[in-house]
């Protein structure tokens, strides 16, 4: 784990500037007025993310206007127009004098945030199309939303930069950092994943730096933690927006100096980790809230990829359907034409983990697993049913009673979890306080059911 200097940061700028050579309109947004007047951008839809405009350090087009958000607005270009759209900001985004939260712009509007304006202008630009692979490593898509990122995805993992993954929940982020460590420099070493909502919060310390035979009560032996285990490789720090604040300076420290000491021990050791991080939060805003450090984001956040949720990658169901059908030993053909029409209509709150889910559920319960949350088919087919079938299934693999209740009280525990976390938009807390279980038991059981 290498502290983040000069020279990578002059790297990463390299890696993400436009490729011209995917160019469809290209846009110029430039500050018309404000004290940062005369700075500007280009956007020619090749770009792999949303550019964003703010105050923060993640943001492209970086502002010092006071009135301005952290992440104010995002700015991409949709079909010819370019897509403004507003990130909730304290002072709100105004097209033409509008309010708005998102609007199309064609190009001659004037846009104001906070006490800065800025033009947007029209400029020639050819079209070309956009790369033709379909995956990156793990990640499967044909989607003009994906393929923009492959390209970014493939620099990046030939780097050592750290790299912050953002996305909805489910929406591949772990598989990211994954392929990414496997098609880079580090490969031949381990990959390890470190939830910060999977692990009470006071295993976190050790979870992570390791402790010292006698550290604490309960500590009989010396034990490595993850970035010890991690060494030569990658660490991946999934919802790194959880992360206990108070544990977060002793992650910056060990960041910029790699180097940790157990708890417990009085020997610094030195660690060689890359480190990704992965969350479903703004970290802007939990930096304005006061429950991020700013300066463990400034180390974090030398590379960003945002993952687009499963409902803006139009025309990725069937293929990501087809995948997971082979994946999983069955028929790419399985699920039939007019279910994966409703399946490409449906929103996926889920994301690309729900229809996974969908598709296991499929080749193992046929049609009665085909059902989505608010169907009509699911109240036609009916709970009971659904519950009655896969009893069925368990009975006729003909275990003995003790394993058969566990793998049915297992089922039911996974879809419950699974379901309270999209109801709660992957709020933990939130979801074990709904479930009726104290929070370190809601995450115990998490933990063992992902395992």
């Amino acid at each position: 784990m290498s502290s983040i200097e000069d020279d990578i940061k002059e790297e990463f700028a390299t890696i993400v500037q436009p490729r011209r050579d995917l160019a469809e309109t290209r846009f110029r947004v430039q500050v018309s007025d404000g004290a940062d007047a005369g700075k500007s951008l280009e956007l020619d839809g090749s770009q792999p993310l949303r550019v964003l405009i703010g105050q923060s350090p993640a943001c492209e087009l970086r502002l010092s206007d006071r009135e301005v958000s952290r992440r104010h607005a995002a700015l991409d270009v949709q079909r010819g127009k370019l897509r403004v759209t507003d990130l909730g900001s304290t002072n709100g985004t105004f097209v033409d004098g509008l309010a708005i939260a998102e609007v199309f712009l064609r190009g001659g509007e004037t846009v104001r945030v906070g006490t800065t304006t800025l033009r947007v202008l029209r400029e020639a630009g050819a079209s070309q199309p956009l790369p033709d692979e379909t995956q990156f490593g793990r990640l499967v898509g044909e989607s003009s939303a994906m393929r923009r990122l492959y390209p970014l995805c493939k620099r990046l993992a030939q780097t050592v930069v750290p790299v912050i993954i953002e996305g909805e929940t489910g929406t591949g982020k772990e598989a990211l950092a994954e392929s990414m460590h496997e098609q880079g420099p580090r490969a031949a070493g381990p990959f390890v994943v470190f939830d910060c909502t999977a692990v009470p919060a006071n295993l976190v310390e050790s979870e992570l730096f390791g402790h010292e035979k006698g550290a604490f009560t309960g500590a009989v032996n010396s034990r490595r933690g993850l970035l010890e285990l991690a060494q030569s490789g990658t660490l991946l720090i999934d919802e790194v927006g959880d992360l206990d604040p108070a544990l977060q300076p002793k992650l910056l420290r060990a960041i910029e100096r790699s180097e940790l000491r157990r708890i417990g021990g009085e020997r610094t050791i030195h660690v060689d980790v890359r480190i990704m991080a992965a969350t479903r939060r703004d970290l802007d805003r939990e930096v304005q809230a006061g429950r991020f450090r700013d300066d463990l984001f400034h180390r974090l956040a030398v590379a960003r990829v945002e993952l687009p949720p499963l409902r803006a990658r139009k025309g990725d169901v069937a293929l990501l359907t087809r995948h997971f059908a082979r994946e999983l030993g069955g028929d790419e053909n399985a699920i039939p034409g007019d279910l994966l029409e409703r399946w490409d209509d449906y929103a996926w709150p889920g994301n690309v983990r729900e229809l996974r889910n969908a598709v296991a559920r499929y080749l193992a319960l046929g049609e009665i697993a085909s059902a989505l949350p608010g169907d009509a088919a699911a109240a036609a087919a009916g709970d009971d049913a659904l519950v009655a079938d896969y009893i069925e299934h368990v009975i006729k693999l003909g275990l003995a009673l003790p394993e058969g209740r566990t793998k049915v009280v297992e089922c039911y525990e996974r879809r419950y979890i699974d379901r309270l976390l999209e109801q709660h938009e992957g709020n933990v807390a939130r979801a074990a306080a709904a479930s009726g279980i104290g929070l370190r038991y809601f995450q115990m059981l998490r933990a063992k059911l992902k395992r």
